[in-house]
């Protein structure tokens, strides 16, 4: 017999783990501290200029006025810009 099935006829409702590494004690030894030392110090990296908001709305600078200018050329010649002849590929007669 398997030593996972003898383990399993004893009772043991959790899957034995061979290696010793508990996952829950790692997760909580990684987890975010109660207090950080450092947090005031690095406070500024989110704060003002460098706000996840700010990051992103410089990101791709003049992007809006392309798109306006874009579109607005897109509906000029959509309604302006007519073409006279045909496009079926066949030469007028």
């Amino acid at each position: 017999m398997q030593p996972t099935r003898i383990l399993r006829a004893f009772g043991s409702s959790e899957k034995p783990n061979i290696t010793g590494f508990d996952m829950r004690k790692f997760l909580k030894a990684t987890a975010t501290p109660r207090y950080d030392p450092w947090e005031r110090n690095e406070a500024w990296r989110y704060t003002g200029r460098f706000s996840r908001f700010n990051r992103f709305r410089n990101s791709l600078p003049g992007f809006g006025i392309a798109s306006v200018a874009f579109a607005g050329y897109c509906l000029y010649e959509h309604f302006f810009m007519k073409e006279e002849h045909d496009h079926h590929g066949v030469a007028a007669h």
